[in-house]
């Protein structure tokens, strides 16, 4: 491996690397993550070469993997290239990505190939889910940057989540230490995707930037149309293939359990009797579908639970695959609620550790009370009351849901993609570019 796949092997660090940098990097791992700075050159470099307004770059959950919103547009855009007059590129960090995608007769590349790097320099619109290094930071002077983010947040997030220390270091040498991976975190000439006028300070806030764009999410057009055709991995699809299977033969309904990260999430198993699970589950025909964040650290321990009336789907996989198949939601402070509001389908917030969430975790934008329209539950007895009666009354709470709707969807059921297209087109023609500052 030669001097730059080796050092941009090494992504800024995420939320597993700041757990390393708590407990003392290696050595190894120190002199990878200080060494990026010596790509700073071809960063500069990248400013030089001329970009293509027409091509557009697509990227994912720092490059591994193919989901969120980017996923979505980018199928989008690559089934209306006639119209749109835009050549779609996705740039993925993992080879098995980029095969899938090939494979179905989409244009993608690795990271380091050499087409990879062509296009990465090329393209005028880098369009990711978390940050430029979704693609490829290093190479992404010039270009126009567009955050489609990942969800409504109901929980601050970037600036304006004080218990951040990456956005506010408690010293000097902190502030000094994260300076290699803040190079790609978000900037004010950056673009982002907010949902609603609501949201336009939030996210204006948040990511420090006056450039919001106001449009629908490209992911919940699957949910409002069949006029996608969504691509599946080989994994998504035997597990799709598997739930379908059990709820037509046993008859049953699917609740799906999708929980946000944090590090009191293991409290789920104090407070759930997983043998009472088990039998409530089988009592009421119904099928526990859980679907953990990408950053959980429970996957094995959930993976222990799995039976028959209970899937575990790997945390990797599009979640956005499954709502289709449920009969009603459950999760805490997770912004998938936002999103499922446009199933018209119950939601239950299981709010177990509100209080330790609140003071230790995140602070949150809105009331919670008031912004999560549903049946509460704290304790497992009460979780499953609130299951039967959302079950039994799905009516329940719809005029709360449609008017939250309202609240953070501008564009309420209408399909974003076509609108999208639009708004970034017009970005990249006034030729505005991403200067490092």
């Amino acid at each position: 491996m030669d001097m730059f796949c080796f050092l941009e092997s090494q992504p800024f660090l995420d939320i597993q690397d700041r757990e390393r940098w708590g407990m003392g990097m290696k050595i190894k791992d120190k002199v990878k993550y200080w060494g990026q700075l010596l790509l700073l050159p071809i960063y500069w470099f990248s400013f030089l070469i001329p970009r293509n307004r027409k091509i557009w770059l697509f990227g994912s959950t720092f490059g591994r993997r193919f989901a969120d919103n980017p996923k979505y547009f980018f199928l989008y855009v690559s089934q209306h290239k006639e119209e749109t007059g835009i050549r779609p590129i996705w740039i993925t960090h993992k080879k098995e990505i980029a095969k899938l995608l090939q494979g179905n007769g989409y244009e993608a590349y690795y990271y380091h190939s050499l087409r990879g790097i062509w296009f990465a320099l090329r393209g005028k619109v880098y369009l990711f889910d978390n940050y430029s290094k979704d693609i490829n930071f290093w190479q992404s002077g010039g270009a126009v940057k567009v955050n489609l983010w990942h969800g409504i947040p109901l929980k601050k997030i970037q600036a304006d989540n004080i218990f951040d220390p990456f956005r506010h270091p408690s010293s000097l040498w902190e502030r000094w230490k994260n300076f290699p991976r803040n190079l790609s975190d978000e900037k004010p000439h950056h673009y982002v995707l907010a949902t609603s006028e609501l949201l336009r300070p939030i996210f204006s806030s948040a990511f420090r930037t006056g450039n919001v764009l106001i449009c629908g999410y490209p992911r919940n057009d699957s949910m409002l149309s069949d006029g996608l055709g969504n691509l599946y991995t080989a994994q998504e699809r035997e597990v799709l293939g598997k739930i379908r299977e059990k709820l037509q033969a046993g008859r049953l309904r699917m609740l799906y359990y999708m929980p946000t990260f944090r590090d009191s999430e293991t409290k789920f198993f104090e407070t759930v009797d997983l043998g009472e699970l088990n039998k409530f589950l089988e009592l009421n025909q119904l099928l526990f579908c859980v679907k953990l964040h990408p950053k959980s650290k429970l996957r094995s321990k959930f993976g222990e639970i799995e039976s028959g009336n209970v899937i575990v789907v790997d945390a990797d996989a599009d979640p956005y695959l499954f709502i289709s198949e449920s009969a009603l939601l459950v999760t805490d402070y997770s912004s998938i609620y936002f999103d499922y509001l446009l199933s018209g389908k119950p939601i239950i917030f299981f709010d177990y550790d509100l209080k330790e969430y609140l003071s230790a975790s995140r602070e949150m934008y809105f009331d919670y009370e008031s912004y999560t329209p549903g049946r509460k539950a704290s304790t497992w007895a009460e979780l499953r009351g609130a299951i039967l009666e959302a079950l039994g009354n799905p009516e329940q709470y719809r005029e709360e849901r449609e008017q939250m709707l309202v609240k953070m969807f501008r564009y309420g059921r209408e399909e974003a993609s076509s609108a999208l297209t639009s708004q970034i087109k017009d970005i990249a023609m006034t030729g505005k570019n991403g200067r490092m500052r």
